[in-house]
């Protein structure tokens, strides 16, 4: 079984946000930064080149023998758009209608800039998926 590229490192989670271009990306992903940690009470920590963390998690998929660790909420600043990944506790929330301008995948909200979404609706659906993820792997 090939091994998981994606896992924790030791980048500086900081320096990551701040050479992010163009500058709306780089100010949402800061501000996505600030969120995560009020909303999670966890330090923020690189996944890979690319995911910003907070938290994880030790899986065993059902489907196939792959296992490992993931973080339990967190945030890419993409070129595309900016991928949440907190869809876990949240594919039939009702507040995803009151969000704003998004789409979604099984793990993952994506969401163009923070100017098209409501900030306290995404505060909460970040600490429901934060909440749901612990309770299932405790």
């Amino acid at each position: 079984m090939a091994e998981l590229k994606t896992k924790p490192t030791d980048q500086n989670v900081l320096e990551f946000l701040i050479g992010i271009e163009p500058e709306t990306k780089r100010k949402d992903a800061l501000m996505l930064l600030e969120i995560f940690q009020k909303v999670t009470g966890t330090k923020p920590i690189m996944w890979g080149s690319s995911i910003v963390g907070f938290g994880s998690y030790h899986y065993k998929s059902q489907r196939s023998k792959q296992e490992g660790d993931w973080p339990i909420v967190g945030f890419s600043p993409r070129v595309q758009n900016l991928t949440l990944y907190i869809m876990a506790g949240n594919t039939n929330n009702p507040l995803l209608s009151k969000l704003g301008k998004h789409k979604t995948s099984v793990g993952c909200l994506y969401i163009n800039n923070l100017e098209d979404v409501n900030l306290d609706i995404l505060s909460s659906l970040i600490a429901t998926s934060f909440e749901y993820t612990k309770s299932l792997y405790k």
